[in-house]
């Protein structure tokens, strides 16, 4: 199947998901929202999304392997703060697992991505 918008691309759409997961968690502490928190975590899953498209749009495979390295170090980041989040209880330890395995499952299909492209 040819790629004719990022819309299309697997990586893309399951790091929608992802972020659509990580708005739902709320951050509660004893003093409110953890506004500061939860905004890095939105951003940085954000991020991986953001990056698949705007990657894609360039229009050249160096630009796009470019920023899919951006998306998966915004993927790494996500799990680094998912750490923090079931540490503190923002989040408990099945939402823990769950998030990070989705975060390395669009990891995994971002490399794949990558790989074929730099064949290409």
């Amino acid at each position: 199947m040819k790629i004719e918008k990022f819309e299309d691309i697997k990586a893309w759409k399951l790091a929608k998901e992802l972020v659509l997961e990580i708005y739902s968690i709320e951050c509660k502490t004893t003093y409110g929202i953890d506004l500061g928190f939860k905004d890095q975590l939105q951003r940085a899953t954000v991020s991986i999304m953001s990056n698949i498209a705007e990657g894609f749009e360039r229009g050249s495979d160096k630009d796009f392997i470019k920023h899919l390295y951006i998306s998966k170090g915004s993927c790494g980041e996500v799990r680094s703060l998912l750490y923090i989040a079931r540490e503190i209880g923002y989040i408990n330890h099945q939402q823990f697992d769950n998030l990070c395995k989705k975060c390395e499952e669009i990891s995994k299909t971002i490399s794949g991505l990558i790989r074929y492209l730099s064949k290409s």
